[in-house]
Parts: structure tokens; C-alpha cells; sequence
């Protein structure tokens, strides 16, 4: 079984019932996720083994957010607990013209907390056949940069493959440094990555006229970068989007069809969903077109789920990547 591990955050979802604005409300739904923790319980549910690694307030919150990721049979046994907070965020879920909102409440969390030499990267990494890291953990903090790149060196050292989702947040970056001064170090020792254009440009400084010819750029710098993906949004209403998945492989571009997506439940998680897509297609053997139809599917099954993990099956990606059983009562 092949195995894959995550590190970054994980935080306390606070969103409104339905639709409903942050004015309207007394209650709020409580869920726990995180990006890279998103990409970890979809891997478990496509039948990976999968494990993520963070660190939590040693408290009722953290253990409850741990009871979360083994709920999606996620290997917990790596995370460590200390002091200080969990990480919150709300959510407004927007509905046709108007835009979905987060506000985020996350300084001073455990996981900002977190140090070199506080976790064993080469036991968490035995047997594991990919580490996946993003630019959002690097962007908290510098002990959790500075872990980050402890562990992408420690899978280098071990031939285990390394994806990084750039995934750049400007108002994140508050702790000094820039993401210019720390991205770089960690993309260049990263096989997969996804990033856009605007992401290439905001963290190492790199752009181009075509997403093709930005990724020519970031690979001549960079050229351990075997793979480049992203998406391609475009948002007609806060209800319905269309999504396209692009794949640069250091010869050509492969392209996934688009996605018409109406009526839209959740699209947060749609990019972890597409990461975890990308990276089951890869260790499955799928060539590259395989690959980004694969991960453009589930970026797409995605918006249809509430919450933030992306509760799919293997068989329903692939079904709709046929194009089959769309939208049918399943008996």
C-alpha cells in the first residue's frame, strides 16, 4: 500500500448555517480541517495509507481535531501537543453574486509554536513513498518554515517524492520574513509542485505570458521541478464556476476538460481535493493526461460536499471522469 505523509496545520472551522451572513447568526457549525490535512483524509479515503503530522494544544479541542483525521482512518500517531491555541477560522458561505468570506483567527497557535528537532522526520518517513507540504506553513510562522524544510530535506535524503502546493496568501506572511526570502529553499527541493502564475510570481519571483512559459522559467531555476499543476478558476457567481486542470511536464502541457460547476455547496477544499487527486493518479502509474483528468475530477466532485475534506470514492472520480452516473439516483 503506498503511503504518504502531510505536515501543516490544522484549525477549527466556524461557519454559518446554510447561507446565512456572519450578522445573521447565534450559532455557528464546528468543523476541524486543514489544507494539508485535507489532502491526507482523501488519500485515506482513495485507500492510501496516509499519515499527518502537526501539533496541537494539548487539550480538549486538539484531541477532538485528532479524533477528526482518524475518523478518515488518517495515521494520527505523529502529532505532538504543547501549549497555547488552536487555530480558528470562520466562514461565510456566499450565494450567487455575493462572495464567500473567511476571516481568520490563528496567532499564537500550537502549531506556530512548533520547533526543529521537536519531531523525528526519518521514523515519520520510513516507508512513506511522498511528503506533501504547502506555502501556507511556511507563512506562520518561522519554526514551522524552518520544520518544513527539515522535513522535505529529510525526504530528499530518503528518494521519497515531494509535492508543495505554493498556494501563497499574502496576509499570512506577518511574522518578518517574506515569502521570497523562504519559499525558494523549499521549492527546490520539491518534485510536484502546483502554482499559478501569480504564485510563481509572489514567491520566487518568477512570471511569463503563459502558464507554460512561467513553468519553463520556474524549471530552469528549478530543476529538480519534474511536474507543475494548477487550475484554472473562472467565477461566473459565487454559485457557479468553471474549473480546468492544466499539467506541465517539462515537454508539454496536458489538459483536463471543464468543469461546469452550478449550484456549488463548498469550494473550500477544491484545491486540496485536486492535490490529493494528482498525487493518487501519480502512484497509481496514470500517465500525465490521466493524471490532471484524475485531479480536475475530484477538484470538481469536491464542490458538491460540504465541509472541508473531499468525501469521494475512487470509483465516483473515475465516474466522472467517463462522465458517467452524473447526477442519477444510485439504487
Amino acid at each position: 500500500m503506498k503511503r504518504v505523509i502531510t505536515f501543516g496545520e490544522i484549525m477549527m472551522r466556524l461557519s454559518t448555517p446554510g447561507f446565512a451572513r456572519f450578522t445573521q447568526v447565534d450559532s455557528l457549525n464546528v468543523l476541524y480541517a486543514g489544507s494539508e490535512a485535507n489532502v491526507a483524509s482523501s488519500l485515506s479515503l482513495f485507500g492510501f495509507s496516509a499519515a499527518h503530522v502537526t501539533r496541537f494544544p494539548n487539550n480538549d479541542l486538539g484531541r477532538a481535531a485528532t479524533q477528526t483525521l482518524q475518523r478518515y482512518g488518517v495515521d494520527t500517531q505523529y502529532i505532538i501537543y504543547g501549549d497555547e491555541r488552536i487555530g480558528v477560522y470562520f466562514l461565510e458561505n456566499g450565494a450567487m453574486q455575493r462572495a464567500s468570506r473567511i476571516i481568520y483567527d490563528r496567532f499564537n497557535s500550537a502549531f506556530a509554536h512548533i520547533k526543529p528537532g521537536m519531531l523525528d522526520w526519518d521514523s515519520i518517513l520510513k516507508d512513506a513513498s511522498w511528503f506533501h507540504w504547502t506555502g501556507i506553513t511556511p507563512a506562520i510562522s518561522q519554526g514551522a518554515a524552518d520544520v518544513c524544510y527539515e522535513a522535505i530535506q529529510a525526504a530528499r535524503k530518503n528518494n521519497i517524492t515531494v509535492s508543495g502546493d505554493i498556494n501563497y496568501r499574502r496576509n499570512l506572511w506577518q511574522y518578518g520574513k517574506t515569502a521570497r526570502e523562504i519559499m525558494p529553499a523549499l521549492i527546490e527541493s520539491t518534485d510536484v509542485i502546483v502554482a499559478g502564475i501569480t504564485d510563481m510570481e509572489n514567491c520566487v519571483g518568477i512570471s511569463g505570458d503563459t502558464f507554460e512559459m512561467a513553468c519553463a522559467s520556474l524549471k530552469r531555476t528549478y530543476p529538480n521541478a519534474k511536474k507543475i499543476l494548477t487550475t484554472e478558476r473562472i467565477s461566473v457567481s459565487s454559485s457557479h464556476n468553471k474549473l480546468t486542470g492544466f499539467l506541465w511536464n517539462g515537454r508539454q502541457l496536458a489538459r483536463s476538460r471543464e468543469y461546469d460547476l452550478t449550484h456549488i455547496v463548498d469550494r473550500v477544499g477544491a484545491g486540496d481535493a485536486f492535490m490529493a487527486g494528482s498525487i493518487y493518479a501519480t502512484l497509481s502509474g496514470m500517465n500525465d493526461q490521466s493524471v490532471i483528468d484524475f485531479a480536475t475530477a475530484a477538484g470538481a466532485f469536491k464542490h458538491s460536499i460540504e465541509g472541508d475534506v473531499n468525501v469521494a470514492s475512487v470509483e465516483e472520480i473515475e465516474s466522472l471522469v467517463k462522465g458517467e452516473n452524473i447526477g442519477k439516483l444510485l439504487r
